[in-house]
């Protein structure tokens, strides 16, 4: 083995020690009646709730449409997963030493192996977590299955469910890049190639791109905290504001927030996410994004946007605040509609004197046809 082939093992399995330090995986559920989310972290011996009684929630929740109680000491596969990356650690470690090519291949081999098998397992995990249902449960759907996605978002009945790999998750990635580009340095070599050490160093060196892309999303994860960069597609129809609990339909004023944690918190109007939005520290809003009335359905940036308020469009929540792209011409806008042209600041001041916060939603559902009563009359989910 090259010198730079054995560094590369070496690092690949120091990379492994990282998922003793964080979760392998994080599942996080969003709706109207948890605003901030639940979420349980996935670790290699363990299974912990996002914040302190976020499992706890969970597996109360899941009592009524009857699935398993989700119990860390009854998985087996905790129990000896710290000892397989133990393992991973000290074999890297102990075949940079040993300076051979063929220990570096089955060191490879096993880990490509393991990490397929780990993938489908936790697969399986969530098929018979979301399928095995009981026939005693208080809540039944026919046809109904509750499989959260193994990778991305899904809607699953009110709730929005979220899986990503954490840090851990990531590290173990970015090992099994490493250990592919040994393997691929050291065939070069016993093919023949005459490539040295310098010309592997020259080799790695060129592929510092691609590798930096491939590991680019665990240094997006680290910087962002979690916060994914582009908004989560609106399910028009089917989501629920995260403010008034009303069905987001109009494709021409769907807004969302997302948090620094990576929650995407859905709007049917400008104004309902105005008055999140003012409920909220500041430092824990990552991105917004509104709908540009023009383009029914696209999501902006609120950076790129410009709003119109005017009584010839009416928003669904009634104040009639309206986002288009900052490329419109403002004044052929207030040809077109009449109102005003607000930014961002102006659409807050607006909201404030509608009511602010919190109880100020109740006036604009009135305005709009009543629906504080409908609200009002709409119990609150318990969890017992």
């Amino acid at each position: 083995m090259s010198r730079t082939s054995r560094i590369l093992v070496a690092v690949a399995s120091l990379a492994l020690l990282l998922i003793y330090a964080f979760p392998l995986w994080t599942i996080s559920l969003e709706a109207p009646q948890y605003p901030e989310g639940l979420g349980m972290e996935i670790w290699v011996s363990t299974i912990t709730g996002e914040n302190p009684h976020d499992l706890r929630n969970i597996n109360s929740l899941n009592h009524y449409i009857g699935m398993k109680t989700i119990e860390p000491d009854a998985i087996r596969e905790l129990a000896v997963m710290p000892w397989v990356v133990g393992f991973l650690v000290v074999s890297g470690l102990a075949v940079a030493a040993a300076r051979r090519a063929w220990l570096l291949y089955g060191w490879f081999a096993l880990l490509a192996v393991l990490a397929l098998a780990g993938i489908l397992d936790f697969w399986l995990w969530q098929y018979d977590y979301g399928h095995d249902l009981s026939p005693d449960a208080a809540i039944k759907i026919p046809g109904m299955s509750y499989q959260p996605p193994l990778i991305g978002s899904r809607s699953i009945l009110n709730f929005r469910a979220h899986s990503w790999p954490g840090l851990g998750g990531w590290a173990a990635f970015g090992a099994g890049v490493l250990g592919a580009l040994a393997v691929f340095l050291e065939l070069r070599r016993w093919r023949g190639s005459g490539a040295q050490e310098a010309s592997d160093a020259s080799e790695v060196r060129k592929m510092a791109p691609a590798l930096a892309a491939l590991l680019l999303p665990a240094a997006v994860l680290l910087v962002a905290g979690c916060a994914p960069s582009s908004p989560v597609p609106i399910a028009y129809g089917e989501d629920t504001c995260a403010l008034c609990v009303m069905t987001v339909s109009d494709d021409r004023y769907g807004t969302e927030l997302i948090t620094r944690k990576g929650r995407a918190h859905m709007f049917d109007s400008v104004e309902c996410m105005a008055n999140f939005y003012l409920t909220q520290e500041r430092s824990e809003v990552a991105s917004m994004w509104v709908t540009d009335f023009r383009n029914p359905g696209r999501l902006i940036p609120l950076a790129e946007a410009v709003f119109l308020r005017s009584p010839d469009l009416r928003s669904p929540m009634g104040m009639n605040l309206t986002a288009f792209w900052t490329g419109e011409d403002p004044q052929a806008l207030l040809a077109s509609y009449g109102g005003e042209i607000l930014d961002w600041e102006g659409v807050l001041e607006v909201v404030r004197r509608g009511g602010g916060p919190g109880a100020g939603m109740h006036g604009m559902h009135g305005m709009h046809g009543g629906h504080s009563e409908e609200l009002r009359a709409t119990p609150e989910p318990q969890v017992r």
